[in-house]
Parts: structure tokens; sequence; C-alpha cells
């Protein structure tokens, strides 16, 4: 069983920055592909950014890239989103998610190719 647990979301102002951290435990991170998805209040979850488990390739939906980044640091047994130049519109829940067995190649935001998820963490951006 894979656990993931998510922290660094805050109450920030439009153009601030804000690093979100997903730590994950139960399988070593070299077997984890990781993403990071949001949920805004009226929306769909979105797919933001998926990292390889050994961080060697990384992918950024077109929505965030150039202000979101991905990374991870496997002997923190961590993986971390780097949000920049915030908006309001970027105000959700944010969650991380695992896939165990590298299905989200093929779809790299369909979340029904990822097998665990955190609980969410809190960014809210205000104008």
């Amino acid at each position: 069983q894979v656990k993931l647990v998510e922290s660094g979301g805050d109450s920030v102002q439009a153009g601030e920055s804000l690093k979100l951290s997903c730590v994950f435990s139960g399988l070593p991170g070299s077997r984890l592909i990781v993403a990071w998805f949001r949920q805004r209040p009226d929306l769909d979850r979105e797919g933001l950014a998926q990292i390889s488990p050994l961080a060697v390739s990384s992918y950024i939906a077109d929505s965030v890239k150039g202000r979101f980044a991905i990374s991870r640091d496997n002997a923190k047994t961590t993986a971390y989103l780097q949000m920049n130049n915030l908006k309001p519109e970027d105000t959700a829940m944010y969650y991380c998610a695992a896939d165990t067995a590298q299905r989200s190649w093929f779809s790299v935001f369909d979340r029904r190719n990822y097998d665990y998820w955190g609980q969410g963490t809190q960014v809210t951006v205000s104008s």
C-alpha cells in the first residue's frame, strides 16, 4: 500500500509563489511515477505535472507551463510542485498521485492510471 501526503498549501496574493510537497511511503520512489492534479471549485480534476521515477523526464500541462515545475528527491521520499506567479484561477485543492504500473505514459493525466492519491492541500490565491 502506497501512502501520499501533501503539504505546503497556503493563502497568498496573486504573483507570489508556493512550493508544495508530497511525501510518499510504501514503495521506493524508483517504482513510482508521481503527478500533481488540482480540483477547482466548479471544475473537473485537472492534471498539472508528472515526473518519472528517477526524474529522467517530466511533463507539464500547457495551462501551467512556464509557471509550474515538478521535481523529486527520492532519498527524501518527496516530490515537489513549484508554483510561481500564482493567479486567482490557481485557487484549488492540490493533490499528488502515484502510478505504480507505468500506465500513465499513454495518457498522462487520465486519473484512472493512478493507483494512489493523497488527501490534498489547499491553495488560495487572492487578487
